[in-house]
Formats: C-alpha cells, sequence, structure tokens
C-alpha cells in the first residue's frame, strides 16, 4: 500500500477544476424542436416583423375612431356591419364612415379602421347593425405590425441558455433550427477486476458495475453526453487500451483505480502520459478523487465506492461539466432544518453527510463510502466544514437538496 503524500482541502480543488474549464468549441444545428437546454452559438436576428400585420387584441368590431369618438352608453353610436374577418383571413372590406367589421383576436385589422371596440361595449341592434356603447380613440385594442419583434431585431444572443420562451422567439420569426453548442462527449467507465455487467451472474468477489450508471445519468443532466464503456480490469494492457479508446472524447471519467493501492495502477498511467493537477482530497468522502490533463483532454479520477464517486460528480463534476458545456451555473435549492440526531465528522476533512427530510427535520443517512443507498435513500447533504468535529442534534443545519 502507498499512502497519499498529501491531499489539498475542497476549495483548492474548485479552484483548480475551474482553471481546468475549456468551454466547448464545437458548433451543431439542431432543429427547435431539439434546442431545449442547449447554448446558442450566434446571434439570431430578425428577418421579419412580429407580428407581421396590425392586428385586433379583443373580439368586437373594427371602427375608425373618428366615428365613435362621442359614443356612450345612454347615447350610443350606429353603425353597419359589412363584413366579419376571423384569423388566418385576409379582409376583404375596408371600414368606411359609418360602418364596422365584426372582427376576432388576433385578426388582421382592415383598412379604414384605426380602433377595435370590444364587443362587450356593443349591443346588436337589427340584422346588420351594431351600437358603439362607449368611445374609442386611435390604437385602442390593436396590436401593431411589429409590436413584438421588428426587423433586424436580436432575439437570441450567442451564448444564451434557450429555455422555452427564448425557444419560442425563434419560432415566431420562422427558425427551424438553431446553431447551438455541441454537448461535451464524456467517457465514462469503471475499472477494477470485480466490476462486471449487471444482468450477468456474480461469481465469488464480484460487484456489479453501479459507478458508470450514475456517472451517466449525472452527465447527462447537466449538458454532457455520456459515451459509456464496459468494465475494464486492473492490468496496464487493458487500463492503456482504455485510454486509447476514450481518445475522441471531451472529457474523461474513470472510477476506481484512483486510491493508493498496489492494484490501482490509472493514476500511475495518467501521471506518466499527461500531467496531474491533484490526486487527494481532505473530503468525506470522496478523498481519492484526482483530476488530471490527458493527451490534452480533461481527466477525472473517481472513487471506486459508489458513494464516494457519486457524492464527488455532484460537488465537482457538476460545475465543471456545466461550465464546458458553457450553461449557466447550477444552484441547487436549500433548506435550513434541525438534525434529528448528534453527528460526529472525521477531524482535519470537510464532509458532505447525507440526509433524508420527514416532517421538517433532517435524519442522517450516511453509512458508508461504499453503501449506494447512503444517496438514494436521501434527499440532500449537509456540509461540516474540517475545523468542526460535531453537529449537536437539534442544531439548525443548511441542507442542500439533490
Amino acid at each position: 500500500m502507498r499512502p497519499f503524500k498529501s491531499t489539498i482541502s475542497i476549495d483548492e480543488a474548485r479552484r483548480l477544476l475551474r482553471e481546468g474549464v475549456r468551454p466547448i468549441a464545437r458548433v451543431e444545428a439542431v432543429a427547435l424542436m431539439d434546442a431545449e437546454g442547449r447554448v446558442a452559438a450566434a446571434d439570431v436576428r430578425s428577418t421579419i416583423e412580429v407580428p407581421p400585420f396590425a392586428r385586433s387584441a379583443m373580439d368586437g368590431y373594427a371602427v375608425a375612431s373618428s366615428d365613435v369618438a362621442s359614443a356612450r352608453s345612454d347615447r350610443p353610436a350606429r353603425l353597419r356591419i359589412v363584413d366579419r374577418v376571423y384569423t388566418g383571413q385576409v379582409p376583404r372590406t375596408k371600414v368606411d364612415r359609418g360602418t364596422a367589421i365584426e372582427i376576432a383576436t388576433g385578426a388582421p385589422l382592415p383598412d379604414g379602421a384605426d380602433a377595435v371596440v370590444m364587443v362587450e361595449e356593443t349591443r346588436l341592434a337589427g340584422d346588420d347593425g351594431v351600437e358603439v356603447l362607449a368611445a374609442a380613440t386611435p390604437g385602442q385594442n390593436i396590436g401593431r405590425r411589429g409590436a413584438d419583434i421588428s426587423t433586424g431585431d436580436r432575439v437570441v444572443q450567442c451564448g444564451d441558455h434557450l429555455n422555452a420562451s427564448r425557444i419560442g422567439a425563434l419560432a415566431a420569426i420562422g427558425c427551424t433550427s438553431v446553431q447551438v453548442f455541441a454537448r461535451p462527449r464524456v467517457a465514462v467507465l469503471s475499472t477494477g477486476n470485480e466490476v462486471i455487467e449487471p444482468g450477468a451472474p456474480l461469481a465469488g468477489g464480484q460487484i456489479y458495475d453501479v459507478n458508470r450508471f450514475t456517472l451517466g445519468a449525472v452527465v447527462n443532466m447537466h449538458g454532457g453526453t455520456s459515451a459509456p464503456r464496459p468494465p475494464v480490469p486492473d492490468t496496464v494492457a487493458a487500463l492503456t487500451a482504455a485510454l486509447d479508446d476514450c481518445a475522441s472524447a471531451d472529457i474523461l471519467i474513470f472510477s476506481g483505480g484512483s486510491s493508493v493501492g498496489e492494484h490501482d495502477l490509472i493514476i500511475d498511467l495518467v501521471a506518466a502520459r499527461g500531467s496531474m493537477v491533484f490526486h487527494g482530497i481532505a473530503v468525506k468522502p470522496g478523498k481519492p478523487t484526482a483530476f488530471a490533463i490527458v493527451d490534452g483532454k480533461p481527466f477525472f479520477g473517481m472513487p471506486g465506492n459508489p458513494t464516494s464517486c457519486l457524492s464527488n460528480a455532484y460537488i465537482l463534476l457538476v460545475p465543471f461539466l456545466r461550465a464546458t458545456a458553457r450553461l449557466p451555473l447550477y444552484a441547487p435549492r436549500t433548506v435550513r432544518l434541525p438534525l434529528a440526531a448528534r453527528i460526529v465528522s472525521p477531524a482535519g476533512r470537510h464532509q458532505f453527510f447525507t440526509v433524508r427530510l420527514r416532517d421538517g427535520v433532517a435524519y442522517p443517512a450516511f453509512k458508508g463510502s461504499g453503501e449506494i443507498t447512503s444517496l438514494s435513500q436521501a434527499d440532500g447533504y449537509i456540509e461540516i466544514p474540517s475545523d468542526q468535529s460535531t453537529v449537536e442534534e437539534g442544531a439548525d443545519v443548511t441542507v442542500t437538496l439533490f
């Protein structure tokens, strides 16, 4: 066994990771229907006006405002209805003096009309007449042409996160596709002689691969595209081939082999063909976490224990991945709750301690670094600084929710 020569603080690890981010430069076109959550790679300016015509903002009657300038309920202005216009139609008739055209919300405004009287301020008079019960002013209840977007307006800016409203704006100007930054391709695999594919029969000393699935889920949720590989045994030849096989990825994540055991070979291989930025963080769980640059690509060596691996994926990988994908900062929700039971924390290590929430109280959920249920049965985690050894029962704690 080879002990860690040194560890760095969680804050130092975060700083080094921020410095190691290289935002993705690759660009691709995607259909507008598939653009949700992507990041625009170019400005998009409108070539049309929205709306492309003046339109009614109400169901009612298109009129000349001068005809109804003095109308009121006890002295209505009587007009003759000469046509009707609905959405999707082009008006066939002009509004002349003394006439009105029945109009639907969103329908194009007829020539000669400069106001719309809503139907609630009118009453029918005979077979072809309408009485207007309130005065109207020019422009009333009309959406002018280009009121929303003018020709040349920038609808989306390079770097914008494409949410539902921005996709809607692109649709409004007739876009069918949009240039976006590519999702980083992330190679994910587990190492270890004991790790096998789920579904295969378990032999003595074997366990199913967990980390490839948890890490892949985190990657896909935070802007990347997971490229999973099958488990790799602890041999120099197999690990070297695995590194070569991942050459097309933008980011490499290997779990296992990042500790200091005799058979943890991946760290030595990575150091030999790249630059080790750090190896070992003063945290619990997740101490044996490494970050390096291998063949010009960011490399994460994650702990083999499922809870350690996934915990540091939330804490360290997610911010790195989102910055690489040019996504907004991730700000998980937090709540303040009393702690249900006393927690003892190891001296000198910043601890991320999982908790489950019941009836407004935070209950300790952490079992151990190797137990995935430490996370799967938890709702979030609390942080215990390295200079604090206990958190007492009843203390108010800040829970970061998963």
